[in-house]
């Protein structure tokens, strides 16, 4: 991954999906250094209840959300062009897809150990030959839009319930008095770490800028230090957020009994049928 493209996507962490004890110190202070490690690597794995995948409540489990997300993505690429090899023009080469992590889902495992921007390249599906002419505009037009219709096959099992669980979160979010208490912890033990914000919005200004500006040499361990100094001082407040989210998924469940049991049935077979059909294949960030 480029500078910039690691800088662009550590700064989307920071905002994707809502609005929104510190241990021993690492390398900016000068206690202790960390040893960096490169970008996480890839697993096939599903977990052992779609729910975790579709509804996640720790950041853990947004690896599989992340997965799930981009595995939609490819399918309306790898559709759209066979569509547009069917019809013998190209389409245009799109920017490369990337596993997002959620901010306020933070995956402090991951980024205690990689740093911030640090997933694995998503899996590239089987290559097929391109045909040298470009389509008309009503040819690309149709054929993106039978992309489209080949991830919604997918997407439709699980998007409405996601989207329902994703409000619910995002307002349960506010709610949680000792989450709010340990957030304001947050810039304290970011400034024991040796890095003096004001809050989490002007941690992450500061990761962008210092991924930008660290020398090459230095890039890999920079980001490191900064993953780590986040994870540490983020264990509190998700050690108070995630009882709540666990809590308020269960009563989410409960209240959608019948599309569970449909998202039980549904997901996993449609998820596999896409990857037979469109020749993708199912992926997820791991450390």
């Amino acid at each position: 991954m480029t500078r910039r493209n690691l800088a662009r996507t550590a700064a989307a962490a920071a905002t994707v999906l809502l609005a929104a004890a510190c241990g021993t110190a690492v390398g900016a202070s000068g206690e202790q250094q960390i040893a960096p490690q490169g970008p996480g690597r890839l697993t096939h794995a599903l977990p052992d209840d779609p729910v975790r995948m579709v509804l996640p409540s720790t950041g853990a489990e947004t690896r599989w959300t992340q997965g799930l997300n981009v595995f939609g993505q490819q399918v309306a690429r790898a559709a759209a062009d066979e569509c547009a090899r069917e019809s013998g023009f190209g389409l245009t080469e799109e920017i490369p897809l990337a596993f997002i992590p959620f901010g306020d889902l933070p995956d402090l495992e991951f980024l205690d150990r990689h740093g911030f921007g640090q997933s694995p390249d998503v899996p590239a599906g089987a290559a097929e030959p391109v045909p040298d002419r470009s389509g008309g505009a009503a040819e690309v037009r149709r054929c993106r839009t039978a992309g489209a219709t080949a991830a919604e096959q997918v997407t439709k099992v699980y998007q409405p319930l996601q989207q329902a669980w994703f409000g619910e979160l995002a307002s349960a979010a506010k709610r949680t008095p000792a989450a709010v208490r340990a957030l304001r912890d947050l810039p304290g033990c970011l400034t024991d770490q040796g890095y003096a914000v004001a809050d989490q919005k002007a941690f992450f200004s500061l990761v962008d800028s210092r991924l930008m500006s660290a020398p090459a040499a230095d890039l890999t361990r920079v980001n490191s230090e900064l993953g780590h100094a986040y994870a540490t001082c983020m264990r509190p407040v998700e050690a108070a957020r995630e009882p709540a989210r666990r809590h308020l998924r269960e009563r989410f469940l409960a209240k959608h009994a019948e599309e569970i049991r449909d998202l039980r049935a549904a997901l996993v077979p449609a998820l596999r049928h896409a990857e037979k059909r469109y020749g993708v294949p199912l992926a997820f960030p791991a450390p």
